[in-house]
């Protein structure tokens, strides 16, 4: 990855700092909290085409089950991609994105196939962005779901997700009304994306994963890019050091029940095991008939059979 090309394309992520960088994030502001429900707010800046955060599915999935108690999470849209010639014609062409997502699909270990940029490339990150915006309009919960949904269209099937049909059949899998959607989609949604990227701009958010973790005193943590589990629970724990680690079962059956889909990655990080054992467990399971198996170029993921999100 040259560092121009990368200076200049918010695609060329840096697995290094585990960032994806827009530049034009300079506004500041002092970032004003109310209404914390739990103890701990997280404010999560993300994008559903950015591979960083696609890296850090395991650690948030982990932080969820672990301190699910104690935090509550924000998700906002934070705006990668608005289209290909914003930058003054900086940015190169789609294709450039092919092969750097597979390098940083083997850097995070989470499969990731760039072949869509060469097959059905996308043309901005917006629309899937408000489609987001308009699901969370239905239903925070599966909002969520239908962020993952998307995610794994464009980073393992190859789909192009500024696409109203693979909105519209993540929308259905996750038991969104997509007539409503659509509505949505088309109307207060996009309200609802600007006041996420003007509020990236007044956090000074310049790249894709930041997380804030606030409290109800004014204090603050950040973690910025893709980082190593700790540095997420530590972050609660600076705030709220009384939160309890919750346990939970790490058996396959718990694990899928709460999350339908899950990469090696996942599975190790949830479970504990090693990763090597977690393929082979979860390969032996896709034997016996209790789950299913996606394979890419660059890896794999498992679903439960006979459920719907």
């Amino acid at each position: 990855m040259a560092n121009e090309t990368s200076k200049n394309n918010p695609l060329m992520c840096n697995p290094v700092d585990g960032i994806c960088e827009i530049l034009d994030n300079t506004t500041k502001t002092e970032i004003a909290v109310r209404n914390i429900k739990k103890s701990v707010k997280v404010v999560y800046f993300t994008d559903p085409i950015c591979s960083s955060c696609w890296g850090i599915e395991p650690q948030l999935r982990k932080l969820k089950l672990e301190y699910g108690n104690s935090i509550e999470i924000e998700y906002r849209m934070g705006g990668l991609l608005p289209d290909w010639s914003y930058n003054s014609g900086g940015i190169s062409k789609p294709s450039d994105v092919a092969h750097h997502w597979d390098e940083v699909s083997v850097y995070y270990d989470m499969p990731i196939d760039g072949d869509v940029w060469l097959e059905d490339p996308l043309s901005s990150s917006y629309p899937p962005s408000i489609a987001f915006k308009a699901a969370q309009i239905q239903s925070e919960e599966k909002a969520i779901s239908f962020l993952r949904e998307i995610r794994e269209m464009v980073f393992l099937k190859k789909k192009n997700i500024t696409k109203w049909e693979h909105l519209e059949t993540a929308a259905k899998k996750v038991g969104l009304n997509v007539k409503q959607l659509k509505t949505d989609f088309d109307g207060k949604a996009k309200t609802l994306f600007e006041e996420d990227l003007k509020l990236a701009k007044s956090y000074g958010v310049r790249g894709f994963p930041t997380i804030f973790f606030l409290d109800n005193f004014g204090n603050k943590e950040i973690v910025y890019g893709s980082k190593p589990y700790p540095f997420y629970e530590t972050s609660v724990l600076k705030l709220y050091p009384e939160a309890t680690k919750s346990e939970y079962s790490k058996n396959w059956e718990t694990l899928f029940s709460k999350y339908h889909s899950l990469t090696a990655k996942e599975f190790s990080e949830l479970s504990g095991t090693p990763k090597s054992e977690s393929e082979k467990q979860l390969n032996d399971l896709v034997t016996k008939e209790h789950l299913e198996k996606l394979m890419t170029k660059n890896g794999a993921i498992w679903t439960i059979k006979n459920t719907s999100r």
